[in-house]
C-alpha cells in the first residue's frame, strides 16, 4: 500500500502534531498577545503542515520541493517563536515541541532529498 494522500506522510502526522501542540500552548498567552504573537505562532504552524499537503499535490519535483523548503523555513520560525515567548513568559517548557519540531524539521530534509524518485 503506497501513499494515497498526504494526511499519510508521517511528516504531515508529525507536522499537525506541532499545529495542535501550538494551539494548545498559546491557549494560555496573556489576551493582550491574541494579535501578536499568538497569530504568528498559529499562521506559522498552519503554513507547516499546509505547505507539506500543498507539495504533495503537485507532480513536479521541483514544485514539490520548494513548497517543502517552505515547510521547513516555518519550522525555523515557530522555533523562534517558542524561543520568544520562554524567554518572555508565556512558555515554560518547551522539550515537547522543540523534539517534535526537529522530528518534523529532519523527515521533511529526508523528503526533499528523496522527492525526485518519490512521485516521477
Amino acid at each position: 500500500m503506497g501513499i494515497a494522500r498526504f494526511e499519510d506522510l508521517r511528516v504531515w502526522k508529525a507536522a499537525h502534531q506541532v499545529v495542535l501542540a501550538t494551539y494548545r500552548m498559546t491557549r494560555s498567552f496573556p489576551i493582550d498577545e491574541r494579535f501578536g504573537l499568538i497569530q504568528k505562532m498559529k499562521r506559522a504552524a498552519g503554513s507547516i503542515v499546509a505547505n507539506i499537503a500543498e507539495g504533495f499535490g503537485r507532480r513536479r519535483p521541483k514544485d514539490r520541493v520548494r513548497f517543502y523548503n517552505i515547510s521547513q523555513a516555518s519550522i525555523e520560525e515557530l522555533r523562534y517563536y517558542f524561543r520568544l515567548s520562554r524567554e518572555l513568559g508565556p512558555v515554560k517548557d518547551l522539550e515537547g515541541v522543540d523534539g517534535c519540531l526537529d522530528d518534523t524539521a529532519r523527515m521533511l530534509k529526508g523528503l526533499v532529498s528523496k522527492t525526485p524518485s518519490l512521485f516521477s
